[in-house]
């Protein structure tokens, strides 16, 4: 059997990347993946596997006419807020499929916020129309009841995700902290200054050695080289493409102060404490269902010490998940290894 996976893959956002070679995995060993890629090169010698050009559309057809299977590859495809172009690329993708008679996986969706009429019907059409669903939060099963869809629920994928240990991270000093931000129109240079203003003192308190953790290039790298130089002989920033790597960090770091929802992932399940700043509705769920403590960037406070006090306190008392607790995540998680066993069987 052949399966086109098509995600936000290859395009440079470790978050995306990780949900990929989650996916990959997963995947029975009789299935032979086939990827859209927004840089098929790359995924292609990263990963060993063909791929095609997402936004070309011949070979995209061409690609969907030679597979058996569809799999929407995780994560937040299917909301509104940030592109109305994203809901209906996928959902035309997935609608062609079905159209053609191939079998179709909605894989550890993150559905929503869907504002519009027209996406939202797209939506409820397409997931309706699936072989299998999964999806990884509360309220995309909430929605999905509403719509009378079945599908299971399990954590994101990523907490299965096997990490690699990053060649030359113990010669650095430690303790380590990690720090994830990336650009957002909430993260103003208000708040930036604040933040770095926090960073600073916070290391001071802790003598701590700052990894500054770009999980995008495009978007997190000119926040890491701005603040890197407020840090000089203290800090560094690690650019990492492997999203193995990427996870691997986290064995090495004491506490994660996090934006992007896999940062925050990798780092819990990597058994750190971790500290959230919100710019999403997907990261709120992730500080809800493991009472992770963190503010909505709308509400950080203006005093940068009382951020850093925050940070101080969380990093002295506060407690990563148990051994258990990461268990028992990492065991659901693999509740959509099983679907893609169930649906491509």
């Amino acid at each position: 059997m052949r399966a086109l996976l098509s995600g936000y893959y290859g395009k440079g956002n470790g978050g995306d990347e990780a949900l990929l070679a989650t996916l990959l995995q997963m995947l029975p060993p009789d299935v032979t993946p086939v990827v859209l890629s927004g840089n098929p090169e790359e995924t292609r010698d990263r990963y060993n596997v063909e791929t095609h050009n997402r936004m070309a559309v011949l070979p995209v057809l061409q690609a969907l006419r030679s597979c058996d299977a569809l799999i929407w590859g995780g994560g937040s495809l299917i909301q509104d807020v940030t592109s109305i172009i994203s809901p209906f690329y996928y959902g035309g993708l997935m609608s062609l499929a079905q159209n053609l008679g191939l079998k179709t996986v909605a894989w550890a969706q993150g559905i929503g916020p869907l504002v519009r009429p027209q996406t939202r019907l797209l939506a409820r059409q397409t997931f309706k129309n699936c072989t299998k669903v999964s999806v990884r939060d509360r309220a995309s099963a909430a929605l999905l009841a509403e719509w009378q869809i079945p599908c299971i629920i399990a954590p994101d994928p990523v907490w299965a995700l096997e990490s690699k240990p990053v060649p030359g991270l113990w010669d650095l000093p430690a303790p380590r902290i990690a720090v994830t931000l990336r650009s957002h129109p909430q993260l103003t240079a208000a708040r930036l200054a604040n933040l770095t203003r926090a960073l600073v003192d916070f290391q001071k308190a802790t003598q701590a050695f700052i990894l500054l953790l770009p999980f995008q290039k495009s978007e997190d790298l000119s926040i890491a080289q701005a603040i890197q130089p407020q840090l000089p002989d203290v800090s560094q920033i690690l650019c990492l493409e492997d999203p193995q790597l990427l996870k691997g960090v986290f064995r090495g770091v004491e506490m994660a102060i996090g934006m992007r929802l896999h940062s925050l992932i990798m780092a819990a399940a990597e058994g750190c404490r971790c500290f959230a700043l919100s710019y999403d509705p997907k990261v709120n769920r992730l500080m809800e269902e493991l009472a992770i403590p963190g503010w909505d960037l709308t509400t950080l406070p203006d005093d940068s010490n009382l951020i850093g006090k925050t940070w101080m306190e969380h990093y002295a008392n506060g407690d990563p998940l148990s051994p258990d607790q990461i268990q028992s995540l990492v065991d659901r998680a693999l509740m959509h290894r099983e679907l893609l066993s169930e649906a491509l069987s």
